[in-house]
């Protein structure tokens, strides 16, 4: 007969038992584990999306709004340059997948124009023609990277709007040259996270141009420097969206938001937030100097509040109140703490997967678990 230490078997007996606790949280549901004490083994088996069902979304990368404007940009740049250097030119645009501006006197600043541009930017092309046309495009390289730049950060963006939410073990990866697969194990708001990810966050403060109203600009003397932009939730007697002249210039950027939470100011919910050191000097600057003036605060093209600048902001901090719900103004701060996407997303597939097959599979690894246990002991015992 085989014969066992005592410390053998106190040794075996422990290891079972440290098992049996580390396993017994799974025999509770999720908010059972989540409540035991924190000494206690609490952690559960995640279950993927084939065991418990969830959200399958496949997402395009609209990396074409990039490049876009990225062309946008070189054409404000390109004015700035030839302005500063007093070269007269005709015909600045942008489209087709290059920038084309003609020179009033190309016999003379031809050269010229054409140093100033490289100088913009090592990695565009030139090509002039005899009558001052330019056209300026970006080589392949650059294209290149601009476009694998878009997806790599609409990655990390995308990844960290889901863990804002909770969600766990998500499955978010690469797919292809443009698209990002997304797999939410147990999503019970799957139209919550669409939204979510729908929004392109792209937060900017920009004042309003007083000296142009909504009348004026709708018959046609809108000024080069503004824009007409609509509210994102104030409406008019005729149920339509407020439209406010705003300038272009982009005073303060969202990219300097380096933090964002609901919170509730007169019993109603606002967003507060706040800027790095180099937003919160911008906005400081901005303030001081526009006192009286509306200031608006624009979210993906929509203006979400207007307030008037009452006093310097220098502290970095401020708050941004609209006809927000609790669930509205939630969402909001999680968008500026994850941080903008480069290019909007589009849901090219979407399949939502039922948990009950799932739940066939647990019940019978269950079962095929607790018999095999028993089978074992009842083996080891004979």
């Amino acid at each position: 007969m085989l014969h066992f230490s005592r410390l053998k078997v106190s040794l075996i007996l422990g290891l079972c038992l440290l098992g049996l606790i580390f396993a017994a949280p799974n025999l509770l549901d999720e908010d059972q584990a989540e409540g035991l004490p924190t000494w206690l083994p609490h952690k559960q088996i995640s279950l993927g999306l084939d065991l418990q069902g969830g959200s399958h979304l496949l997402l395009e990368v609209g990396i074409e709004t990039v490049v876009r404007e990225r062309f946008n940009t070189l054409v404000d740049e390109t004015r700035v340059a030839l302005r500063g250097a007093r070269i007269g030119y005709s015909g600045l645009g942008a489209g087709d997948g290059k920038v084309v501006v003609t020179l009033r006197e190309p016999e003379t600043d031809l050269d010229q124009a054409e140093d100033l541009l490289r100088a913009i930017d090592r990695d565009i092309l030139i090509d002039a023609n005899d009558d001052g046309a330019l056209e300026i495009t970006l080589n392949e390289v650059a294209l290149r990277q601009i476009r694998n730049s878009a997806v790599t950060q609409s990655l990390e963006i995308v990844r960290r709007r889901i863990d804002e939410t909770g969600t766990r073990e998500p499955t978010i990866q690469r797919q292809g040259d443009d698209r990002i697969l997304v797999q939410l194990p147990g999503i019970d708001d799957p139209d919550r996270i669409k939204s979510i990810l729908g929004q392109t966050a792209k937060m900017t403060f920009q004042l309003v141009d007083q000296n142009t109203t909504v009348g004026d600009a709708l018959l046609g003397r809108l000024p080069p420097g503004s824009e007409i932009l609509e509210s994102a939730d104030v409406r008019d007697a005729n149920d339509r969206p407020i439209q406010y002249v705003v300038r272009k210039r982009i005073m303060v950027s969202g990219e300097h938001l380096i933090d964002a939470q609901p919170t509730f100011q007169d019993n109603q919910p606002v967003v507060a937030f706040s800027f790095d050191p180099v937003g919160a000097r911008k906005f400081g600057d901005v303030t001081s100097k526009n006192v009286g003036r509306p200031f608006a605060i624009v979210l993906d093209g929509q203006v979400i509040s207007a307030p008037v600048i009452r006093s310097a902001i220098t502290g970095g901090r401020g708050i941004i109140s609209g006809n927000f719900t609790v669930s509205s103004a939630t969402d909001l701060a999680l968008l500026l703490r994850a941080g903008a996407l480069p290019a909007p997303l589009t849901i090219l597939e979407e399949r939502t997967v039922g948990p009950d097959l799932g739940a066939d599979s647990v019940r019978a690894g269950k079962i095929a678990a607790v018999l095999g246990l028993f089978l074992v002991l009842i083996f080891m015992g004979t």
